[in-house]
């Protein structure tokens, strides 16, 4: 790849076919893939993303919020799009665009059929969301005679699939509670069978319940951070390809003297004789403040470049007086080779974070 003349996202389209056939090949060949691509797919670029699943045959796409949705539909997306998180606000605009609404409550589920039968809607597709466990969003089991009583009295929708969310598939000793959610989710989806004329999908795994718990793949699985180059455990790590590299370069470097400070509030005070890098990457642009004061390191040549100082809202100095490096080199915040989660446990997070945070204003280069 050419070194980065610039700070850049590179997002490589090869990887995400590598974590898609992986995932795929742990699924029986009629188990239904949906790709979350919420969030600007994990901070990447949900359209380039979702155009290239869709070269790949993928089934379902899922996002957090409407507008996400909406925006898939003006780039040419035509795969079914669950809206996980929709607010009874965009209703009209979930029917113009062909979006399918998680219905997580009794209110939600009222408002929408009103909305729907307003629109002369008939079997509008909806997903209904039952908690097992993560006490996030959902209904509770005890609200099955509730919804089928307003199905029976509508036209206006059809449930397309009944789905809830694993809270710990990827932890082992939480093994039991995940077991525990899986039989409450058949549970559920049996006694709501049993009253309604169809069946609808079933779905409950994300990327560590498709690795971890292959008797609850059912019809569908939905996997986001897999896709993306990350199995939540070192070992299924091995087996992905992270998608993406956040690189950047060397603007200038300094040559400080003994009890020179660096930054705002001279947050950093020289030792000695140092050489400093300042490099165009901040805050803004999903580089933490958390990251300063030797939590963060980059690197460059190879070598790791701690972070000194506050994190700037557009700029970070390293300290290289050990590095062999010039103005104009090409900085590794994060990529195959440093991890992204590495990068986030110096800050104790995780790498969902680092990426979902890398900024808009950062250059998307894409390899095919």
């Amino acid at each position: 790849m050419p070194k980065a003349q610039e700070t850049i996202l590179e997002i490589h389209l090869d990887a995400l076919t590598h974590n898609f056939n992986y995932l795929k090949s742990k699924l029986k060949p009629k188990t239904k893939f949906l790709a979350v691509v919420k969030a600007f797919a994990y901070g990447s670029c949900s359209v380039e993303i979702a155009k290239h699943l869709e070269t790949l045959n993928v089934d379902y796409f899922a996002v957090a919020y409407t507008n996400e949705g909406v925006a898939l539909r003006d780039a040419g997306i035509t795969t079914p799009i669950l809206v996980l998180h929709p607010q009874a606000t965009n209703f009209k605009i979930i029917i113009e665009r062909c979006l399918e609404p998680s219905i997580y409550s009794p209110k939600i589920l009222r408002e929408f059929i009103a909305v729907a039968e307003e629109q002369k809607q008939n079997d509008y597709p909806i997903h209904i969301k039952f908690n097992t466990g993560l006490n996030r969003l959902g209904f509770w089991h005890n609200d099955v005679d509730y919804i089928t009583s307003h199905l029976k009295e509508t036209k206006s929708i059809l449930v397309k699939s009944l789905f809830s969310h694993l809270a710990a598939s990827e932890d082992e000793s939480e093994k039991e509670f995940s077991l525990r959610q899986i039989k409450d989710f058949k549970t559920i989806t049996t006694d709501f069978e049993s009253q309604i004329e169809y069946l609808p999908w079933l779905h409950l795994c994300n990327t560590s319940g498709v690795i971890n718990y292959p008797e609850a793949h059912f019809d569908m699985v939905r996997c986001g951070i897999g896709l993306y180059g990350f199995g939540n455990s070192a070992k299924e790590d091995q087996n992905l390809k992270p998608i993406a590299k956040l690189k950047s370069i060397i603007s200038q470097i300094h040559m400080i003297e003994k009890d020179e400070t660096v930054g705002y509030n001279r947050a950093y005070t020289s030792s000695g004789f140092e050489k400093i890098a300042t490099i165009p990457i901040g805050h803004a642009d999903g580089i933490s403040r958390q990251f300063g004061n030797g939590a963060g390191n980059v690197f460059i040549n190879n070598q790791k470049a701690p972070i000194i100082g506050n994190v700037c809202m557009d700029m970070i100095m390293v300290n290289v007086t050990n590095i062999g490096c010039k103005e104009g080199d090409e900085v590794v915040i994060f990529d195959g080779n440093h991890k992204v989660s590495n990068f986030a446990e110096s800050i104790e997070t995780i790498s969902y974070e680092i990426l979902s945070a890398v900024s808009q204003r950062v250059k998307r280069v894409f390899y095919r």
